[in-house]
This record gives structure tokens, sequence and C-alpha cells, in this order.
């Protein structure tokens, strides 16, 4: 399977639990197990090894991110709708988020390709 495809399969793995589970469960769950195994993989020289928690961390929160906002459970979709007017509906609301979730898989795509701009920006936040 590889680094990359042990990688994938995480990215999955979250991406599907997010479908009907909270980010503090997914939190709970994959990141005790993944996180280990994730950390002793070789990424050759995409990843510099003191970079690959940022980069994993921010792998993370783009695939919670992203699975919240796509069928069938869509935590953020549904505290949307309850704070909108009720003259909106639920499928307006599913119809609009389509750009936003594929910005995400765009950013996704993005911090797979580049991982250094997830070590860059959070020590530019963190300094």
């Amino acid at each position: 399977m590889g680094s990359w495809g042990i990688l994938i399969a995480r990215t999955v793995l979250a991406f599907g639990l997010g479908f009907s589970f909270d980010r503090l469960e997914i939190t709970l769950i994959v990141l005790p197990v993944t996180a280990p195994i994730i950390a002793r993989l070789a990424f050759g020289d995409h990843v510099a090894a003191l970079d690959m928690i940022y980069w994993f961390a921010t792998l993370i929160a783009i695939d919670l991110q992203t699975s919240f906002l796509t069928p069938p459970f869509r935590l953020a979709l549904l505290h949307l709708k309850a704070a909108a007017p009720p003259e909106i509906k639920i499928q307006n609301i599913y119809k609009r988020i389509i750009p936003l979730v594929k910005l995400q898989l765009s950013g996704l795509a993005h911090a797979l390709r580049l991982p250094e701009l997830a070590p860059w920006l959070c020590r530019l936040l963190l300094h």
C-alpha cells in the first residue's frame, strides 16, 4: 500500500466517519490510531519530519470540515438550516454548498501537493 496509500486510506476513513460522527468522536477514534502510524511513514523529500504534525493536522481539519458539509448527515448544514428563516429550504442550502465543497477539496489537494504551506502558516500564526 505504501505511505501514500495509507495516508489516502486515513483520509477516506476520516471523511467517511464525518458523515455520521462529530469532530470530537472522530478525533478520539482516528487520531490515536492513525497518528503514530502516519508519523512513522516516509514521504521522502515531500514532507520534512519536523513538519509532519502540522501537515497531518491540516489534512485532518480539511477532511472533517468537508465531511460535515456533505450528505448524508451534514452537521453544518443542519445547523445552518436551523438558523435560517423558514422560507429558505434545505434543498437551496444543499445547492449553495457545492462550490464550497469543491473549494475545500481543492484545498485538500493543495495541502497534499504542497505540504510546506501548512507548517509555514502554523509558524506564521504561532510566532
